[in-house]
């Protein structure tokens, strides 16, 4: 990760970064998803307001080892995450995307919102709607809500 200090269009570039990830469900075959990928990350931000842009490549894998050969039609090839910030009111919303239209164009949109319930606790609602809320499932559109709690300043 590295740390930026250019501006693009009125906002802040702040860090930008690159990682390799691995993601799995921990299960045997048939059960078994997983896949690799090369993640780059863009972080900008704006008064109030923050951006992620992770556009992402799939590494691949040989035909005969791919449990999920068309994953990148379901969680996409990158999402974006606009967030927005005030007096300790959080909102964001994330949005990724196949890239690809007809039966192969698949994405998901999840709501957060985040809100201070006392000095030490943080209320949280999110809302998600899509395809690849979980690896085992990816390929199957749901739609969640869930509510929660938090705790703050553990220090």
């Amino acid at each position: 990760m590295f740390r930026n200090g250019y501006s693009l269009f009125g906002w802040n570039g702040r860090m930008s970064a690159i990682q390799l990830n691995h993601q799995s469900n921990g299960r045997s075959d048939p059960l078994s998803r997983s896949w690799n990928r090369v993640i780059f990350n863009v972080g900008l931000d704006r008064e109030n307001w923050a951006l992620t842009l992770r556009p992402w490549y799939r590494i691949p894998e040989g035909s005969r080892d791919d449990n999920n050969p068309d994953i990148q039609d379901y969680m996409g090839r990158g999402d974006a995450t606009l967030v927005y910030n005030r007096d300790g009111h959080e909102l964001a919303l994330m949005a990724r995307h196949s890239l690809r239209s007809g039966k192969r164009a698949h994405g998901a949109l999840q709501l957060d919102y985040g809100f201070p319930l006392n000095k030490q606790l943080r209320g949280h609602v999110q809302v998600f709607d899509g395809y690849g809320e979980s690896l085992i499932d990816y390929n199957h559109k749901a739609t969640y809500i869930g509510v929660g709690v938090s705790l703050l300043e553990w220090f």
